[in-house]
């Protein structure tokens, strides 16, 4: 921490272009085939329910991080050696030629024999997770600065070095301790990886403010949303959806619970939903179905949840969402933040904790009903479009309690017409049908929800539409 808080008092100096030609230029499937040999992982055999395999350098993951492991109060840093290293189809090193590392990867307990993959933490301060029985979607970051400003472009912090905690004997979880460094901040990233059926991240952000900063960006997650039932924009494609994450939800300081699905638009997007003390925001995967993409490679029905929950007061500031135009299922083009709403000055410091959860679903379980899907198309006329959103839960399964129930929708600006709400307490779900009339406007804002007894028995349903 001391180190961070004086780092920040010097000029930023950028770490060593270094990597020898051709490293940086390898084909992605050459890189992948690049492993750790099982035997040099750190922790390997030692049944402390945690093993680390460091992580080489090369294609996009330039940047050397330096690694070291703390044992009874002591650092010890892991020192680069090829011969650890399986190269695959690509000619090792020289000898006497040190790459470095470019992070680490995490498994938890084995199954089956063989080690159980939980996270990776590479390239910038970039990590992913994922809970048992899951494969790879969202990728969270440790900060973020400056993220969809047009005064001068994101910036992007890296960690420069990692600590890793050993764990004790059977302790299944690992501590560590990352470096940031950066043009405009310092910081100190504290990480608790707890890998199980659920594989749960308590984090502690403290961040050194190197220049004055007003964009700054703690919680951040980034996912893939290509097209679904509500955007669909020509996509010729066989399969009925493209997506490895459906919606942002957010449990607002007030207990609002919100539902905003994502969209593909046709122009960058950026919503901001102030706040006080946020109780919890997070990008989901709400289609768990096979059926829902008919995809029997990309299995995008198993990527994570991601459910970030503040611990603590964080004040004002507002979960902001970023949706990015994309036409390839590669881009991560929908991201989710809290921004707080004070700037720091120069030599400021600031401090925020979190825990995250990967999942399937998050941990705390609302009463009211959630949204199921949401779909959209062309109205009967001129520029009416017609939406169905479909509400599930147990609030919706008491036959007395949909006859009082009644829908409240605006639009800002635009007019809503033909509301039908159509309940199916058989089956605990209510499906609720309307027109938009947009009129001249290029942009509108809808608002959703159920009521009986003058309380809600839905989650807020919010969707920005644009022309």
């Amino acid at each position: 921490m001391d180190f961070a808080r004086a780092l920040a008092k010097k000029p930023y100096a950028p770490p060593p272009n270094d990597l020898p030609e051709g490293w940086a230029s390898l084909a992605r499937d050459r890189y992948a085939a690049i492993r750790a040999n099982a035997n040099s992982f750190l922790f390997q055999g030692e049944d402390r329910g945690v093993t680390i395999e460091p992580l080489h350098r090369g294609f996009v993951f330039t940047r050397p991080v330096q690694l070291n492991v703390i044992e009874d109060g002591k650092v010890r840093r892991v020192i680069y050696d090829p011969a650890t290293f399986d190269f695959g189809r690509t000619p090792p090193p020289p000898a006497g030629v040190d790459l470095a590392f470019s992070g680490i990867r995490i498994f938890g307990d084995a199954v089956n024999g063989q080690n159980r993959e939980v996270a990776i933490f590479q390239g910038g301060t970039f990590f992913r997770a994922i809970a048992r029985a899951q494969s790879y979607g969202v990728t969270a970051r440790a900060l973020a600065l400056r993220l969809a400003d047009s005064r001068g472009g994101e910036e992007t912090p890296y960690f420069r070095s990692l600590w890793i905690e050993r764990p004790p004997i059977g302790g299944r979880t690992v501590n560590l301790y990352g470096l940031i460094d950066s043009d405009s901040a310092t910081g100190v990233y504290v990480a608790t990886v707890r890998p199980g059926d659920v594989t749960i991240i308590d984090s502690q952000l403290t961040l050194f403010a190197r220049a004055a900063l007003d964009n700054v960006g703690v919680g951040v997650m980034s996912g893939m949303y290509l097209f679904g039932p509500n955007e669909r924009r020509s996509q010729d494609d066989i399969r009925p959806a493209v997506y490895e994450v459906s919606g942002l939800r957010m449990v607002r300081g007030n207990d609002e619970n919100v539902w905003r699905p994502l969209s593909n638009p046709q122009t960058l997007q950026v919503s901001i939903f102030g706040d006080e003390n946020p109780r919890g925001f997070g990008l989901l995967q709400r289609s768990r179905e096979q059926i829902w993409f008919q995809d029997d490679d990309q299995r995008f029905e198993r990527r994570p949840s991601l459910w970030v929950e503040p611990i603590g007061d964080w004040g004002q500031g507002a979960v902001q969402l970023v949706e990015i135009p994309s036409d390839a299922e590669v881009n991560k083009n929908i991201v989710a933040y809290w921004r707080p709403k004070a700037p720091m000055a120069v030599g400021a410091e600031a401090t925020y904790a979190f825990r995250q959860f990967w999942w399937w679903w998050p941990p705390e379980r609302t009463k009211l009903a959630i949204v199921t899907q949401t779909r959209t198309g062309k109205g009967p006329s001129g520029r009416r479009r017609r939406f169905v959103v479909d509400f599930s839960g147990d609030a919706l399964g008491d036959a007395r309690a949909t006859v009082e129930m009644s829908p409240v929708a605006t639009a800002s600006p635009g007019a809503i017409s033909n509301l039908r709400v159509l309940p199916y307490p058989e089956r605990k779900s209510c499906r609720v049908t309307f027109e938009l009339d947009p009129g001249s406007e290029t942009m509108c804002e809808l608002r959703l929800l159920l009521e009986g007894g003058g309380q809600p028995l839905t989650e807020t349903w919010l969707y920005r539409w644009t022309a």
